[in-house]
């Protein structure tokens, strides 16, 4: 991992007493003389060569209440961005991405609101994906939010970002990457691109319909949960709640009322044996965590809630 070309460098003073949403010291730059807030600034880009495509908003949420709304003028007014090369996973390759630390981001979002035992990080899409993280993982270091790819702009005046994924979908506003090795696997750590909210709730705030409240607590439908909560909700709702990329898996039926245990598990093994899609395949999931995430779906039949079937 390489990390240089930082833009006019400007020293990062740390806020005394102000405890960021990490649990870890604030640190913001200097604007005549006095510490920038979290609002909504417009300011020029061309010091940067960015010509932003779009909103670049990024809002910040805490518990269902917005604290904080930044563009990308504020972003750069805020914090002083890096430019970071990286082993990417969705483009197969190198690449060069310009980009804010993404401890710093957290912290001028949130200020002093830091995560209670239970919550954790939700990175919402443009697209409607939507990626929970635990708060330890996002703490870790080695996060950035990206704002440009370094070699589209370098190759096309007013370019921003190359097209990305399977859909080869534009990332814009923001994507984010992670830079130390071990942070590659899309599966553990948040890799959202067309990021333009970060929240920070309890899961079972976030989604109440998705939690099998009927098993019991040595059930196998729990830990089918925990994978379709790390594996799944970020593409597939349950009872309308998680994301729309994918379809949802209860309502009106559950998927296991209409498709055979075998077929869904072959299929979340290597959906493309099946049909060309953007879902990804799951090696990584064993007998014993498919059984388990059948389990999550059955357990999930009974508890169906249709706000789209209410009168």
């Amino acid at each position: 991992m390489r990390i240089g070309g930082a833009l006019a460098p400007i020293a990062l003073v740390q806020m005394p007493g102000h405890i960021d949403a990490l649990g870890t010291w604030r640190t913001v730059r200097r604007a005549g003389g006095a510490a920038l807030l979290a609002a909504v600034v417009s300011a020029p880009l061309t010091a940067l060569g960015v010509t932003p495509s779009g909103d670049t908003t990024l809002r910040f949420r805490h518990r269902g209440v917005e604290v904080a709304r930044l563009d990308l003028a504020a972003l750069t007014e805020a914090l002083t961005p890096q430019v970071v090369t990286i082993d990417d996973p969705y483009y197969e390759r190198s690449k060069s991405f310009r980009a804010f630390p993404l401890r710093d981001v957290l912290a001028l979002g949130f200020g002093a609101r830091t995560p209670a035992v239970g919550e954790s990080f939700f990175f919402r899409a443009r697209d409607g994906y939507v990626k929970p993280a635990p708060v330890a993982r996002v703490r870790e270091q080695g996060g950035y939010l990206a704002f440009e790819d370094v070699e589209a702009a370098g190759a096309q005046q007013g370019a921003v970002w190359e097209s990305i994924d399977r859909r080869q979908v534009d990332p814009a506003p923001y994507y984010l990457i992670w830079a130390k090795p071990e942070q590659k696997d899309v599966h553990r750590y948040p890799w959202p691109y067309q990021l333009v909210a970060i929240e920070i709730a309890k899961f079972g705030d976030e989604y109440p319909h998705t939690v099998p409240t009927t098993a019991p607590p040595e059930a196998a439908a729990w830990k089918g949960f925990e994978i379709f909560r790390g594996e799944c909700i970020s593409c597939h709702a349950i009872n309308g709640q998680g994301g729309t990329i994918g379809p949802e898996l209860n309502v009106p039926q559950s998927i296991v009322e209409y498709r055979p245990a075998a077929q869904i598990k072959a299929y979340i093994r290597n959906p493309a044996a099946f049909r060309y899609t953007s879902m990804p395949a799951h090696p990584h999931l064993g007998d014993t965590h498919l059984e388990a995430l059948l389990a999550y779906f059955e357990a999930m039949k009974t508890l169906k809630h249709d706000v789209r079937a209410a009168p």
